[in-house]
């Protein structure tokens, strides 16, 4: 079963209002007078990080990558729950973990560990406090509102190629917290940028029921001569969101599209058109895909 497969099977289980259909980030829960955003991510070694990898960079984008999620929703971090399979320098994660947790004021509130033959899989449950409600979803973006992005794409592809100077972008990126909670009272819709921004533009628009008419030359990418790999690698985790193109942002942001109501397909890029999302960004279970 693929993962689309997979996900389609999900949701035809008894689903909470608050998990979104399964189409959005995290899942969204009111209790009491607080609302709280939920998100799980998981690592493989393998296929998210190489076998050598520091565990100290391993852990420390197990937490971002989580975060980002959360700065998605305009979330500010609770606390996360740590699912962790032992193995090879354990110290090295536990010091990359401690300096993620501490870099964006965000405790350990629990988990699980075991041990366990082979690749290991690593595990993270992230809670957030929303920081305005209603919450941004995938689904709000509408006809008219201009498509925005809060930075470059392709720093962590040349990282993980190498370059020394996105390297970071690559072992230690940054989630867009203070972004986030400033975009969601104007964002119509939001989410990160993981699996390539043209794959999450797709989603983005298919959650929305919308096409995003994307301007190629607006979209600011980290190497200029391989733009198309750019936008489709992934692991950039700016933000992607949409907003009424008179909004005043509060936050910089580049302007790289225009919503439209639907058209023959969700996504274009220029003259091009998308109507499937299969070459457009990392598909999970593409074994030519992982690390």
């Amino acid at each position: 079963m693929n993962e689309p497969d997979f996900i389609a099977a999900l949701r035809a289980l008894p689903l909470h209002p608050g998990a979104r259909g399964l189409a959005d980030d995290c899942a969204v829960i009111e209790v009491g007078t607080e609302t709280l955003v939920i998100t799980h991510d998981m690592m493989a070694e393998g296929v998210h990080f190489r076998p050598d990898a520091d565990m100290a960079d391993v852990a420390w984008k197990l937490v971002t990558t989580n975060l980002s999620d959360l700065a998605a929703k305009g979330a500010v971090p609770v606390g996360v729950l740590l699912g962790h399979t032992l193995g090879r320098d354990d110290a090295r994660f536990i010091e990359g973990l401690r300096e993620a947790l501490e870099a964006f004021d965000t405790p350990l509130l629990g988990g699980d560990t075991i041990a366990a033959a082979g690749p290991r899989s690593l595990g993270l449950t992230a809670i957030g406090r929303a920081s305005h409600t209603p919450v941004p979803s995938r689904s709000g973006a509408q006809a008219g509102d201009a498509v925005w992005l809060t930075g470059p794409v392709g720093r962590a592809m040349l990282g993980f190629e190498g370059a020394e100077e996105h390297r970071a972008a690559f072992d230690r990126p940054v989630p867009r917290l203070a972004e986030g909670q400033a975009l969601a009272p104007h964002a119509t819709a939001m989410m990160d940028v993981s699996d390539g921004l043209l794959l999450d533009a797709f989603r983005l628009a298919e959650a929305s029921g919308v096409t995003l008419a994307l301007d190629p030359a607006a979209i600011p990418v980290a190497d200029a001569a391989r733009a198309d790999q750019c936008i489709r690698w992934g692991d950039d985790y700016e933000l992607l969101f949409t907003a009424p193109p008179s909004a005043r942002l509060p936050v910089p942001a580049h302007r790289i599209g225009t919503v439209t109501d639907r058209a023959d397909a969700p996504l274009t890029l220029g003259t091009e058109t998308f109507g499937d999302p299969a070459s457009l960004g990392y598909r999970h279970g593409d074994p030519s895909q992982n690390c």
